[in-house]
């Protein structure tokens, strides 16, 4: 290793900063953030430095730099654009084997800055030895989307159990054994979510023998359109941690292949008049599994909430005491009018948006129509490809004019997604002479003029 990493204590300990500008403001910051005691020497110092001192959060000395200034302090960082200063100070600061470090000049340093993930207590440094320091903040944006925030609670929580958890398991195995089981099983999962209380409880619990290890928990995670791009972060985590994975038909190959490599998988697709499982088996199975101890993800193309029957589940799960979540996800109708340069409200265009379903539970079509049937507003129908003669028929008869434009978007956002455009008199024609299939949304409004202009995703049409 080029460098030792290390972390050093600087609380209310004294700290110069040498410099003023842009630079030094940004290391002045990550000082605070340490709790230095900051003394900043420049002569014109920027006015982000001069408001620090002026709230009283370091103290401001507006002259140049002189060999004194660097007496008592236990580190310094030299950030001017002035070569012959840099040097100075990095001399002085090894002659006095005070820690130095001068911003962009590795040879004058007696240590480097790191780039930095956040999760205070629990703090990553990632270090290019100065040959690469891009490389290293790209690293460091790639750690910053898989650590939660939450990480830094959860190890407060951990921080404030540690004594107790130390004196009821003597052998060190033992306590390694506790801690993975609480750093990835429900009590995680409650700090995660918010629910810090809670976890503690849960935690008092486990240290007493009297928790519920037979009951795990439900995740109702939103696979949004398609593109894995789409996920969030939170889903992305659940569904590598859940020991099942619940999936239908509309989550994508590539949504999949995120999943945890050993999970359970088990299908619960459901097709117009072809459910592989009827959705009160869906419901009592995350039950069942859940009972078991195991970690479920019950995986929803789109969002969980948006036509996604999320409701009936966790309906169900809170019947039976069965502790779950919801992820939300990018519902399709955002999705893959995106994807195809549509948006869905626009100024001169449309200032209000509809979703409706094309499929009701009784197998019928029956919409409020008149209130679907107006000027300047965006309707996205889903499951109604089947309906399409129907809906085009209703939408005209209540005022709708033959004409509007109309698109249909099939398997948005991922590498099969196609666009085909037509107005809403032509609708049942195109379903019926060209090869559209499920899943597929039909978007109807002035909205869908705009795909000609603002179109970057793909050119189907």
């Amino acid at each position: 290793m080029n460098y030792l990493p290390i972390f050093i204590d600087i609380k209310q300990k004294p700290c110069l900063v040498v410099g003023g500008g842009d630079i030094a403001f940004r290391k002045i910051t990550l000082l605070l953030k340490a709790h230095a005691q900051i003394t900043c020497v420049d002569s014109s110092a920027c006015q982000s430095v001069k408001a620090l001192a002026n709230d009283g959060k370091i103290a401001l000395i507006e002259k140049d730099f002189e060999q004194s200034d660097v007496n008592s302090q236990v580190l310094i960082i030299s950030a001017t654009d002035d070569t012959t200063l840099n040097a100075q100070v990095s001399k002085l600061a090894h002659e006095a084997n005070i820690p130095v470090n001068v911003v962009d000049s590795p040879d004058l340093c007696s240590f480097i800055m790191p780039s930095i993930v956040d999760r205070s207590p629990i703090v990553v440094a990632i270090s290019s030895a100065g040959k690469a320091p891009v490389l290293a903040r790209l690293i460091r944006a790639k750690l910053e989307s898989t650590i939660p925030h939450a990480y830094g609670k959860l190890a407060e929580l951990a921080g404030n159990f540690r004594d107790q958890v130390k004196a009821k398991f003597k052998n060190i195995e033992d306590r390694r054994y506790f801690w993975e089981r609480v750093f990835s099983g429900i009590v995680a999962e409650k700090v995660f979510s918010g629910k810090v209380d809670e976890a503690k409880a849960d935690m008092q619990k486990q240290l007493n023998d009297s928790a519920d290890t037979e009951v795990g928990e439900v995740y109702l995670v939103g696979g949004g359109p398609g593109d894995p791009d789409l996920l969030t972060f939170k889903a992305l985590r659940l569904m590598q941690q859940a020991d099942v994975i619940l999936y239908d038909r509309l989550v994508s190959e590539e949504v999949m292949e995120l999943v945890r490599r050993d999970a359970e998988l088990i299908y619960v697709g459901k097709e117009r008049d072809n459910h592989s499982v009827p959705q009160d088996g869906i419901n009592q199975l995350l039950v069942d599994l859940a009972k078991k101890g195991r970690r479920v993800c019950r995986l929803k193309g789109g969002d969980p909430f948006i036509f996604g029957r999320g409701g009936e589940e966790i309906e169900t799960l809170a019947e039976n005491g069965i502790p779950f979540q919801v992820v939300p996800g990018i519902t399709a109708a955002s999705g893959c009018s995106t994807y195809s340069g549509i948006p869905l409200t626009h100024r001169d265009y449309s200032q209000s948006c509809r979703f409706v379903t094309g499929h009701l539970k009784d197998g019928s079509m029956n919409l409020p129509w008149s209130e679907l049937a107006v000027e300047q507003q965006t309707i996205v129908f889903y499951m109604a490809l089947k309906g399409a003669q129907h809906l085009s028929d209703k939408l005209i008869e209540h005022g709708l004019r033959s004409d509007m434009p109309v698109a249909l978007v099939e398997k948005g956002t991922t590498p099969d997604h196609k666009v085909w455009t037509t107005t809403l008199g032509e609708l049942p024609n195109v379903v019926a002479t060209q090869p559209i299939k499920a899943p597929t949304l039909i978007i109807v409004g002035e909205v869908v003029k705009l795909r000609e202009k603002l179109n970057w995703f793909d050119t189907s049409d």
